[in-house]
């Protein structure tokens, strides 16, 4: 008993001691491979810098198959982090919609989440040999004051090999749109975004999605009328043009790149005006631009690529009765992009929905400039040098064995380094621009996509209303275009922010279902009666050493 009191005292005052210095210096200690429970360093700063109270409802709750529950169990620790990180500035709580008394009060909740902008999905599984349907929302509502922006936590590549891997790649997508929804209603220092819509024919309804999305991020600009140059910009876009720019024009973008300047081109490689039943000719293209993209080490080709994966069209194949008979059938002049390089701004969104694409190659002369694949055909493709015939009965031809042989093609490519000028001595002592002219400058960031439809939406002219990029009538699928271009925005004004926790990277180790369900019987047993005999033998080790020192 006498030693005994001395021992207390003192295990108490390390107790003390430990959890002082624990109040003094915080860390976390992820002991997993992947570090799937850890965050990004960008997104820890933005949480700890955050000033105002964040409420995060997460709809993603109930009974689900084990693949949601993993879901569900990620979208909890990644917000618990998050919590920790804020200083108690970010709260959480998960809801069930589905738990509702009446019938009514659950079609009630279900339409006011959609009107708030979350999708539902539904979710099949079998209970009992019986196969069963549910209505979920795997999304968040970010909210801070007044203001909210919807989360969804489903988002994979359709593509994926199998459900398990399309759960995995939402699994690994929770932190960035978390941590995105949050930036966007605590950020006060809104970047500045240029589109360039001059030169393009497209009417504005059909850029109408891209340029609200991208509004509610930055402060976007059309068409700056300052004739001198583009400086103040953190991005410039150029969308779709169908006219050739000017000189003055393409010093422009050749300065404010040269300065460090950032910028997406959207443009096409060959013009297709219209397309008939028997065929139309596409043209090549001239923008101008074809020298400026050459000093920068890529070359857009005035040829259109047919590829084996690609969209639909309705096609008129005969008439039934008095009545046309419309099928889709496969337009390979519309691929499918998804084939990607291995970098953020491409990691694990949806397929890529283009029109009359064109290729990119990259050229060689250009040091110190680094040139990163972003968005690839598939393999089976064909190449149609312009002028090149375009017809809609194309698409009822069944394509021979050897016709699409032409391997890969590139579609979207990122350049980054320092870039020099295309007018290095040309510009005379005598010239005023001589004054501010750079033939080298800054780290710039540039991205040329070979399709200016990737940024165009479609127009429903029966209700008079623009449809969201990316989305194909014909599948009522919607591609990945807004991820792609909003990961693009975010990577060339912010690189070292949020767009790291793309990144992320959660390894999936499957379990053998054949082996499991063979010995099921025995890991069931093995579970339950050895912990039993864990602990029999524990109390009877304790039992015979206290019988051996008392007695």
């Amino acid at each position: 008993m006498k030693k005994t009191g001395p021992r207390f005292v003192i295990l108490l005052i390390a107790l003390v001691c430990l959890n002082w210095l624990a109040s003094l210096f915080f860390f976390r200690w992820d002991l997993t491979a992947d570090k799937r429970y850890s965050i990004s360093a960008a997104t820890k700063q933005m949480l700890e810098n955050l000033d105002q109270d964040v409420q995060v409802n997460v709809y993603l709750s109930g009974d689900f198959p084990p693949a949601f529950e993993r879901l569900e169990s990620a979208t909890r620790e990644t917000l618990e982090e998050f919590k920790t990180y804020s200083g108690g500035r970010v709260s959480f709580q998960f809801s069930d919609p589905s738990a509702a008394p009446s019938e009514k009060q659950r079609q009630e909740q279900y339409n006011n989440l959609i009107e708030r902008g979350l999708t539902p999905t539904n979710l099949y599984d079998n209970e009992d040999g019986k196969r069963t349907e549910k209505l979920i929302f795997p999304g968040a509502i970010v909210q801070s004051d007044t203001l909210s922006v919807p989360v969804q936590l489903l988002k994979f590549n359709k593509a994926a090999a199998g459900p398990d891997e399309r759960l995995n790649q939402s699994y690994e997508g929770v932190e960035f749109e978390l941590a995105s929804a949050i930036r966007l209603l605590s950020n006060p220092d809104r970047k500045k975004v240029g589109l360039i819509v001059s030169h393009t024919k497209i009417p504005p309804a059909r850029l109408s999605d891209i340029i609200a999305t991208i509004q509610q991020s930055y402060d976007v600009f059309l068409d700056m009328n300052n004739p001198e140059s583009y400086d103040g910009l953190d991005a410039l876009l150029i969308l779709k043009p169908d006219s050739a720019f000017s000189e003055i024009e393409k010093y422009k973008f050749d300065q404010y790149i040269v300065n460090g300047g950032k910028a997406i081109f959207f443009t096409d490689g060959a013009r297709v005006d219209s397309v008939s039943l028997e065929g139309t000719f596409a043209q090549p293209l001239n923008l101008n631009l074809d020298d400026l993209f050459f000093k920068w080490g890529v070359r857009v080709n005035n040829n259109l690529v047919k590829d084996i994966n690609c969209a639909q069209i309705l096609l008129n194949v005969g008439n039934m009765g008095d009545k046309p008979q419309l099928e889709p059938l496969p337009w390979r002049f519309f691929p499918l992009l998804n084939h990607f390089g291995r970098h953020p701004v491409t990691r694990n969104i949806n397929a890529v929905y283009t029109r009359f694409l064109s290729s990119v190659d990259t050229v060689g002369g250009t040091p110190g400039i680094v040139k990163t694949p972003l968005l690839l055909t598939s393999e089976y493709t064909q190449i149609l040098n312009t002028p090149a015939l375009v017809g809609y009965n194309e698409a009822r031809k069944q394509p021979g064995p050897g016709e699409y042989r032409g391997g890969t093609k590139l579609a979207a490519v990122l350049l980054e380094g320092s870039f020099k000028s295309l007018f290095e001595n040309r510009i005379l002592p005598s010239d005023p621009r001589s004054k501010t002219f750079k033939s080298q400058g800054a780290e710039g960031k540039i991205i040329i996509c070979a399709d200016g439809d990737i940024a165009v939406n479609d127009f429903d002219y029966k209700r008079n209303t623009p449809l969201p990029l990316g989305y194909d009538r014909i599948s009522n699928s919607t591609y990945g275009n807004k991820d792609f271009i909003l990961h693009a925005l975010d990577y060339l004004t912010d690189a070292n922010g949020l767009i790291t926790a793309r990144n992320k990277q959660v390894a999936i180790r499957s379990l053998d279902k054949i082996a499991l369900q063979e010995n099921r019987k025995f890991w069931q047993f093995l579970n339950l009666a050895l912990p039993l005999a864990l602990i029999g033998i524990f109390g009877a080790l304790r039992y015979f050493f206290r019988l051996r020192k008392f007695a």
